[in-house]
């Protein structure tokens, strides 16, 4: 008994690696496909990629399914393609790699619901609780490792990834599967002798409606809860900070779904009118409402997630596998559509109609469940009660949920060993010389001109130039086409700052986001008037610099194709700018040439100074400033991360009790030795500089008077 135990527990922790692996192929398909429309700012056409995952449509072909049903490891191989991917160097070959192993886990988990669907053996109710508990490894993983997956195609060794032990244990997994298709066969011909068969007390589902609930169920689980940080930023509204920070209480987010799959078996609260209302109501907070409040929803819709994901997924398996399947991934696919198109509504065909709707995605998200639940409550509540509480169904369940749990207690682990960094109090560079080093950088959502995820070498770039305070432009990846990661946790935690991650997901737009050697006094996001093209963000922070208070702005304007819109919105920055009374320091993406009508309504409109007057070569980024002393600028090539440059100011920040209001700069350059090493920039950027990053433009930095 115990060897069979033993080799129960085995069989488990297979198919559990395997769902880790289906939600890896999930999350990092869209990251790989976002690739492409980025450089092309639009459609590229390489979206065809994201229809990779309706391969289940060929489950309706009698003899096909007949293939898979008896040889299960040729799908579950296909899918390891996806986690082989990372060894493709082109970014296209990568794709389809990744493609082709989207494929192959969405055939193989349509094939397990289908096989083991029937009675008595409890096989589906444990291949399910797999796919529950590979969805929380997932989130643990990703907790430890800074919400990054190891195991993405977009992860090598060069920046942290773990793709050839994610490969070889996927290996592993699948012999595990070859090897006990015996087990398989003794366990449906024991139940057949029990005469447990589907048809003696199941009823079909209805095949539409459970399609629909799929979509919605998976779409909901990929785009709010393959990550513990994505519901947090969704409530995240500025300093003072009024919700929760990443660390450590994204643990609660992997503890909601974790207690909602533990209870899952209980179809008939599951599939209750009264608790969908629940659910809906847990949605709509975090759609709507930020701060705690928000948070406490989406705790309480990825509890309600947890529930249904069993009844909704039972109900799947007792319908045509072909077609339901099909129509599942393929709404589920128009829902990742529409999750792009509230955001990137400026490039793509009908984009207006679901401008800055994410609430429209969420109640037809909320619709869909809602039709999945009352199929599964038409063809499953009238099992007698012996289907669930079956020593078998029993000893599954307890058996999962000692993984369940086991991954909770991983993830709150994670959680405790980031703390101390996530906490620690920063410190800036140069408190001695009052000196703040203020920096912009537009760095194309963290994805780096090969495909590959750049924050190890965004945080070797930060670290060298020893910025005080950072603006990231196009920072927002809490999307599913992004990865659904915070990069910016990563970055804060291992250089020490404090971060703003900027306007939540929720609100629309590309991101912009601040790290900061100050502590944030209060920070406001704006979202800048746009009524033509792409939302605009900014974010207004005052900062605690050398003991007086300094206001910084990020922002990032909208694009040429769109002069009324970078108008209006480089007026509300200067207006923002000229009715603060403090020192301020500017650093964004304007879109204009130097000393163009844009630019006059920024710096003069805003009595700000701009760093370097006479830099004729610049359009999009700018350092302006104003009651603070500059000492000098420079700007960095980006090396291959993007393809925007880095731009740094240093400045000397006044005694608190000194007004220099009406001093007037001096745009008299001198030389580097005029200033104490103190001031000076880095030198490890001189001449070919290092990783791709060297002073450009001017060759070297220029300093002031």
């Amino acid at each position: 008994m115990a060897g069979a135990n033993a080799a129960q527990m085995r069989h488990f922790l297979a198919d559990t690696y395997l769902s880790f692996v289906y939600w890896t192929v999930l999350t990092s398909l869209g990251l790989c496909i976002w690739y492409f429309p980025l450089w092309h700012m639009g459609i590229s056409g390489y979206e065809v990629a994201l229809l990779s995952n309706i391969s289940p449509v060929v489950l309706g072909v009698p003899c096909v399914r007949r293939v898979i049903r008896r040889h299960r490891a040729i799908a579950a191989i296909l899918g390891l393609a996806g986690v082989a991917a990372y060894a493709i160097a082109s970014p296209t070959q990568r794709l389809l790699a990744v493609a082709l192993g989207s494929a192959g886990v969405s055939l193989s988990f349509g094939a397990t619901l289908y096989t083991d669907k029937v009675q008595g053996t409890g096989r589906l109710e444990r291949d399910i609780q797999a796919w529950e508990a590979g969805l929380l490894v997932s989130i643990a993983v990703r907790m430890l490792f800074q919400t990054n997956n190891p195991v993405w195609p977009a992860m090598n060794e060069a920046n942290g990834g773990w793709n050839k032990t994610g490969l070889a244990l996927g290996v592993l997994a699948v012999l595990d599967v070859v090897t006990r298709r015996s087990d398989a066969v003794a366990e449906v011909h024991e139940a057949k002798k029990h005469d447990l068969s589907p048809g003696t007390t199941k009823r079909q589902a209805a095949w539409v409606p459970a399609a629909l609930g799929f979509g919605g169920l998976l779409f909901a689980l990929h785009s709010m809860f393959s990550d513990s940080a994505i519901i947090g930023r969704w409530s995240w509204d500025g300093y003072p900070a009024t919700g929760p920070q990443p660390v450590p209480w994204g643990g609660l987010v992997i503890t909601a779904l974790a207690a909602g799959f533990s209870v899952g078996h209980r179809a008939d609260l599951a599939t209750g009118m009264l608790w969908w209302g629940v659910g809906s109501a847990g949605a709509a907070l975090i759609t709507l409402v930020s701060g705690w409040p928000g948070f406490a929803g989406g705790l309480a819709l990825g509890f309600y997630l947890g529930t249904v994901t069993r009844s909704i997924l039972r109900a799947v398996a007792l319908c045509p596998p072909g077609r339901t399947l099909f129509a599942g991934m393929l709404w589920y696919n128009i829902l990742v559509l529409g999750h792009v198109w509230v955001v990137a509504y400026e490039f793509v065909p009908g984009g207006p109609l679901l401008r800055e709707r994410t609430w429209l995605i969420v109640a037809a998200t909320m619709l869909s469940l809602y039709s999945g639940v009352r199929a599964a409550r038409s063809s499953l509540v009238s099992r007698p009660a012996s289907a669930h509480d079956s020593p078998v169904a029993r000893t599954h369940r307890h058996r999962a949920r000692s993984v369940f749990w086991a991954a909770v207690v991983a993830g709150w682990a994670a959680m405790a060993v980031r703390l101390p960094a996530a906490t620690r109090t920063p410190v800036p560079f140069h408190p001695e010389q009052r000196l703040i080093t203020a920096a912009i950088w537009t760095v194309h959502f963290d994805l780096d001109n090969d495909m590959w995820l750049a924050e190890n070498r965004i945080i070797e770039a930060v670290r060298d130039l020893q910025v005080d305070i950072m603006g990231f432009l196009e920072s927002d990846t809490e999307r599913i086409i992004m990865g659904g990661r915070d990069w910016t946790q990563r970055v804060a935690e291992e250089l020490s700052y404090y971060v703003d991650y900027g306007p939540s997901p929720r609100k629309h737009t590309w991101g912009c986001a601040m790290i900061s050697k100050f502590p944030i006094k209060k920070s406001t996001h704006h979202l800048l008037p746009s009524p033509m093209g792409e939302l605009a963000c900014a974010i207004h922070a005052t900062l605690d610099v050398h003991g007086r208070d300094v206001d910084v702005i990020v922002s990032h304007n909208g694009q040429e194709e769109n002069p009324l819109d970078r108008k209006l919105q480089t007026t509300e920055l200067a207006r923002i700018m000229r009715e603060s009374q403090n020192p301020f320091i500017f650093t964004g993406y304007v879109v204009t040439k130097p000393h163009a009508k844009n630019y006059k309504i920024l710096f003069d409109g805003g009595r700000m100074h701009d760093i370097d007057p006479t830099d004729s070569d610049r359009w999009c980024q700018y350092i302006g400033y104003r009651g603070v002393k500059r000492v000098g600028y420079a700007r960095v090539s980006r090396g291959t991360i993007t393809d925007t440059e880095i731009q740094v100011g240093k400045f000397a920040v006044p005694e608190p009790n000194e007004d220099i209001s009406e001093w007037k700069p001096s745009y008299r350059r001198v030389n580097e030795s005029h200033y104490a090493p103190e001031y000076h920039f880095p030198t490890i950027f001189r001449g070919k500089g290092v990783r791709g990053h060297f002073y450009h433009v001017f060759k070297e930095p220029r300093y002031f008077e």
